[in-house]
């Protein structure tokens, strides 16, 4: 059996991530569950997902969307993003400070983070087609903060940040200092706490709520904002998948 919350989970918040674990771990087996002592992070994110042992997880709403809608949804984080409704998140469209290019020029060196990434991927080609713009993906960076420093260093020219992300980004990596921000995406569903199928949420959903609520001014401010959950209805889900990033030929 195992818990994961990856999504949020760097090495400068990990102590209030274990805090959070500590609190619904000690809530479940006050309701007679199982619970494991601490949470797992030596199994890579994306393998959590679909494991049959999995009490409590965390998933971004694209590799639920594309892949493992068997996994059970106990509720969505809800971050309080300005502008974003509860449970709701979007990202940042993110270029170099010193670069006033236009967008169809910027637009021409992407950085993405992962192909089946929502705030990475999916949310910035809504964005680029309202915009009537391409995107042209010229490099996979693995992570939010990767296309950050991407862009920052001129490994490429745009990127799309999770806004939650972003938080922990400005407060945490010096490459913020040299971005500026262009555009938010539309807003998706946030990051889904999801469990194995089979699995009864509620009294994952309790315990989590409860140690959201209880969690101290400095854990929420840790947690990037972590204020509470939301019950989205499924059809919040109902997004047509994106086509998967073309990248160039490794050379």
């Amino acid at each position: 059996m195992i818990a994961a919350l990856p999504m949020y989970d760097r090495p400068e918040n990990a102590w209030a991530h274990d805090a959070l674990w500590a609190r619904v771990r000690d809530g479940l087996r006050a309701r007679g569950l199982a619970a494991p002592d601490a949470l797992d992070r030596l199994t890579p994110h994306d393998e959590t997902w679909g494991r049959p042992d999995l009490l409590l997880g965390q998933i971004c709403n694209l590799p639920w969307r594309a892949r493992h809608r068997d996994r059970v949804i106990v509720a969505t984080a809800d971050h309080g993003l300005p502008g974003a409704a509860p449970g709701f998140y979007h990202s940042w469209i993110v270029a170099r400070a010193s670069d006033t290019r236009p967008l169809p020029v910027l637009a021409r060196r992407f950085a993405v983070n992962d192909a089946l990434s929502n705030s990475g991927w999916d949310a910035a080609q809504r964005w680029a087609a309202a915009e009537g713009i391409a995107l042209h993906p010229t490099l996979r960076t693995g992570s939010h903060r990767l296309s950050a420093r991407a862009v920052a260093t001129g490994a490429a020219d745009l990127a799309s940040i999770d806004a939650v992300s972003w938080r922990g980004i400005l407060r945490w990596d010096p490459e913020a200092a040299a971005l500026r921000v262009l555009a938010p995406t539309p807003a998706t569903p946030g990051m889904t706490f999801i469990a194995a199928p089979g699995t009864d949420p509620a009294p994952l959903r309790e315990a989590l709520a409860g140690a959201i609520a209880a969690a101290t001014p400095e854990e929420r401010d840790a947690l990037l904002g972590l204020r509470g959950l939301a019950d989205l209805p499924a059809s919040a889900y109902d997004i047509p998948l994106p086509p998967a990033p073309t990248l160039p030929a490794a050379s």
